[in-house]
């Protein structure tokens, strides 16, 4: 077996001989977000509004692209401030639709804007909202098989969220930003992340 495989989805050694999810030894993008930020507590909306758009921009396709892909999101979508963002109209969703540097999907670039309208409904930020829902107690997966797509917290979330207007939230896209926000920390038991 060599670096960054595991035949049961433990924690594997990285290049540095330090234990890591398995994950995150498949490419050096993947290292880096591992290391660097999946799983550490974000508490800003501006953070939360951005992980939660690029995990649904992510829905179907592979993370490393979305990854690879961040800057231009983060370009074409004004550093993900909600209030710029609330504003786009007809002519931003035309301009996002050909800029190569996103995923050009009109349905996931209007729902970010609608996020960004219904974030500013929010009367305590979408922060606070996102972070009702974190689960302290929930115990440390031991391997990528004890990491649920979805959990009875993400599925409330999910549920909040779209009763507030928000769309491209399900309970796997709100899972998913739950662990990239720290809200879950879903790094393995073994993990130097944990």
């Amino acid at each position: 077996m060599t670096a960054g495989q595991s035949e049961a989805g433990l924690p594997t050694a990285g290049p540095d001989g330090l234990l890591r999810c398995p994950w995150s030894l498949t490419s050096p993008d993947y290292l880096r977000y591992h290391d660097e930020e999946w799983g550490k507590p974000v508490r800003d909306d501006i953070g939360i509004f951005e992980r939660l758009c690029l995990e649904a921009f992510q829905a179907g396709l592979s993370w490393l692209t979305i990854l690879r892909k961040r800057e231009n999101f983060r370009r074409a979508f004004a550093g993900f401030d909600i209030e710029t963002v609330a504003r786009f109209g007809p002519a931003d969703v035309t301009r996002l639709l050909g800029d190569p540097g996103i995923i050009r999907n009109k349905a996931k670039i209007e729902a970010a804007v609608a996020n960004a309208r219904a974030a500013l409904g929010l009367a305590d930020g979408l922060a606070a909202q996102v972070w009702k829902y974190a689960d302290s107690a929930a115990p440390a997966p031991v391997s990528l098989a004890d990491v649920p797509a979805s959990t009875s917290a993400s599925r409330a979330l999910a549920k909040d969220l779209r009763s507030r207007g928000f769309r491209f939230a399900g309970p796997v896209t709100a899972y998913a930003t739950m662990q990239a926000c720290g809200v879950v920390n879903d790094h393995l038991a073994g993990c130097v992340s944990r």
